[in-house]
């Protein structure tokens, strides 16, 4: 398998953990998303996916390249079945995977690197504003997780139950984000507490940005 990503993208590290959870061996294929002006512009790429979004994946299974990182889990999930990502019961399957959009489609869409560029060169925000909006829709967004988690009797050690779920894959990388844009999450114990039950474990540990190949300081 090849995965092309980027190191601080929240949908690749997403993406990472599944692999890593299954015992999937990949490897790395770079895509800067800030060196010449965004690597994920470049023709070669755009080849293979028209949107010029990480990550992608390849499998030999598969002819086609794979796409958008909630996609790719739910193929690793149908193709390796084991271990599971996603609860045997079907309303545990839908709360998981409701966790799980909840940051891919209401939290991360509106904080990623596209928006923050336009926010920048077309609506002229400074640095200042442009982390004020980044920290009032992750806050909030992670605000609602906190209490829907912390009220559901199916949190156990892990966003359901006391084994990784997509829900986790989709959540550790959230906060990652949130943390490195020093949002206030004073008032989110259960999902802070989720968060280090997880980065004790390798298949996240191994994942984290840091720990990738090509992590390096980020340029503007």
């Amino acid at each position: 398998m090849k995965l092309y990503g980027y190191f601080l993208s929240s949908a690749s590290y997403r993406v990472r953990i599944a692999l890593n959870l299954k015992g999937l061996a990949y490897d790395t294929i770079p895509v800067d998303l800030l060196k010449d002006g965004g690597q994920q512009h470049a023709a070669s790429y755009r080849q293979l996916n028209p949107a010029g979004l990480v990550p992608l994946l390849i499998d030999d299974r598969t002819s086609a390249p794979l796409l958008q990182s909630l996609a790719i889990i739910e193929y690793l999930e149908e193709t390796y079945p084991q271990p599971p990502l996603l609860p045997a019961n079907a309303a545990d399957r839908a709360y998981v995977r409701a966790i799980a959009l909840a940051v891919a489609c209401d939290i991360h869409p509106l904080n990623n690197l596209r928006v923050l560029r336009y926010l920048k060169r077309e609506m002229g925000m400074d640095q200042e504003a442009r982390d004020s909006w980044y920290r009032h829709w992750c806050e909030q967004g992670l605000a609602a997780l906190e209490t829907m988690l912390a009220a559901d009797p199916r949190t156990g050690q892990f966003c359901c139950g006391n084994t990784p779920t997509l829900a986790d894959c989709c959540l550790i990388p959230q906060i990652a984000n949130a943390q490195r844009s020093h949002c206030d999450l004073s008032a989110m114990p259960t999902l802070l507490r989720i968060h280090q039950t997880c980065m004790a474990l390798d298949s996240f540990s191994k994942a984290a940005p840091a720990n990738q190949p090509n992590a390096q300081a980020p340029s503007a």
